[in-house]
């Protein structure tokens, strides 16, 4: 029975041993599937990190790129305005200038740009360019007192005093360092000298001027004239008649501040011509003028006294005494108006060169009134100007009743012109214009289509262009074209007029 228990225990352990063998078997096999399962895990996380490795100094080179772009883009633009910088310091704002100018549209708002731009302009003899690169600078930074300080001198050396003026004085008021208080107060003694000296201004001028007019005489270009059922041929001093020319004028205004609103002038001119061959149609003339002016910042109103006496060779002179007022008005520093008003009466003394046996008095006195408006406009630059104005005016007969009376009566006439100016370059301008009048007389001519009232309709351009030697010397040439139309053809004319001016100014 022992046995049978000992070999029972022996069962149950071998069998117990058995079991546990087989249960050291898997757990044998799972430990090694996780071994090799781990190994892949630890490649991938290797592989991961070399990766990111690889992100971060690729991310690091193309900060550094962009870094180094951004410097090298700082430095190209930084560049001219240093070197603009230096040559400013070496005493060469024009080779400054010329170096930032062409930038100009693309960095115009940069605060140093467009300083050293105004400074650079204005000491190379630019200041209408200083004062557009400088007001920028004051628009962003309006305290800026080196920019003020040169905006004063730019507007200085524009002969804009009183603008200059306000500038220094603010930035005097800013309580600036010795040297510029020393800088500034010349400035303002030399604005408080000329202030003076220009309470009395004389300014003068002479011409002279040869030239080629296709109608001397201003007539029609017809042969002959019907008056009623007869038909008469014109002499060829009713004809048309060219020929050359040569003339001088001359003139000079002195004016007066009275003070800071009033002011008086004075002022005469005096012209002649002389034909080559026509002497008959020789003209020489004398006209005055006195007056005083009021003005404030925006308006500005004359009255004048005029006077004058013209002569026709030396077969017939005319007198003529007038009243003339104007009102101009600025709306801007582009923009400008005026109306203004004359009354003149005009008187003659002799007979009129195409007919000898005819007084003078018969057209040659009359009182005539003149109302008109006009207006001028600056484009951008002020490069340009533009203008046009309109009038209307009327002719009344002064003829004394016991000399034969105007067979047409009294003339009432409008008219329109518009031109313009351009600047060329800074020695040359061009300018043009275009006039129409229209005229119709009182009285009905027989001389006239249909047996009508005279009328008429004339129309003129003029182009030519002034080119300035230097500051006192100019020369103009010009063209005037003019074109008379008439239901009387015998008051119908063409005419052009070439000229050569050489103009020296007294100032």
């Amino acid at each position: 029975m022992k046995w049978v228990r000992v070999a029972g225990w022996v069962s149950v352990g071998l069998v117990l041993a058995a079991g546990g063998a087989y249960a050291q078997e898997p757990a044998r096999k799972v430990g090694a599937t996780a071994k090799q399962a781990a190994k892949p895990d630890a490649a991938a996380l290797q592989q991961a990190q070399r990766e990111a490795a690889a992100r971060a100094e690729q991310e690091v080179r193309e900060r550094a790129a962009a870094e180094a772009k951004r410097l090298a883009e700082l430095e190209a633009r930084e560049k001219p305005l240093r070197d603009a910088d230096e040559l400013l310091k070496a005493g060469k704002p024009a080779e400054a200038y010329t170096l930032l100018e062409p930038f100009e549209f693309e960095r115009s708002g940069e605060v140093r740009f467009d300083y050293l731009l105004g400074i650079s302009a204005l000491d190379s003899g630019k200041p209408d360019k200083a004062t557009l690169a400088l007001e920028r600078v004051l628009a962003v930074d309006p305290n800026f007192a080196g920019a003020r300080l040169d905006m004063a001198r730019a507007y200085y050396q524009l002969g804009d005093l009183p603008r200059a003026k306000t500038e220094f004085e603010h930035v005097m008021g800013q309580n600036p360092p010795d040297a510029a208080k020393t800088t500034i107060q010349k400035y303002l003694d030399a604005i408080a000298a000329y202030e003076q000296d220009k309470k009395t201004r004389i300014s003068a001028y002479a011409e002279g001027v040869v030239g080629h007019d296709s109608n001397a005489n201003s007539a029609t270009n017809e042969t002959q004239v019907k008056f009623g059922l007869l038909t008469y041929t014109l002499v060829q001093d009713s004809r048309k008649s060219p020929d050359s020319y040569a003339g001088f004028a001359a003139g000079g205004e002195v004016s007066h501040s009275l003070n800071a609103n009033w002011g008086a002038y004075a002022g005469a001119d005096m012209r002649k011509r002389s034909n080559m061959a026509l002497t008959q149609f020789d003209s020489a003339g004398v006209d005055g003028r006195a007056g005083v002016m009021y003005g404030t910042e925006q308006n500005i109103f004359k009255l004048s006294l005029t006077g004058g006496q013209s002569y026709s060779a030396n077969s017939m002179r005319r007198d003529a005494l007038g009243l003339s007022t104007e009102w101009q008005h600025t709306f801007s520093p582009a923009n400008q108006t005026n109306a203004f008003a004359q009354y003149g009466q005009y008187r003659a003394t002799g007979s009129p060169s195409t007919s000898l046996t005819t007084d003078a008095r018969t057209s040659g006195d009359i009182d005539q009134w003149i109302v008109g408006l006009g207006w001028l406009h600056a484009l951008d630059d002020g490069k340009q100007v533009l203008f046009a104005s309109v009038f209307s005016g009327k002719e009344m007969v002064a003829t004394p009743l016991n000399v034969a009376q105007p067979p047409d009566g009294e003339k009432r006439f409008d008219g329109v012109r518009i031109g313009g100016q351009a600047v060329i370059t800074d020695q040359a301008d061009a300018f043009a214009s275009i006039g129409w009048m229209h005229s119709i007389y009182e009285k009905v001519n027989i001389l006239t289509i249909n047996n009508d009232r005279r009328s008429e309709r004339q129309y003129d351009l003029t182009i030519g262009g002034n080119w300035r030697l230097d500051k006192f010397w100019s020369i103009k040439p010009q063209m005037a074209l003019s074109r008379k139309t008439s239901n009387a053809a015998i008051f119908g004319f063409d005419r052009a007029d070439v000229s050569l001016t050489i103009r020296r100014d007294f100032r």
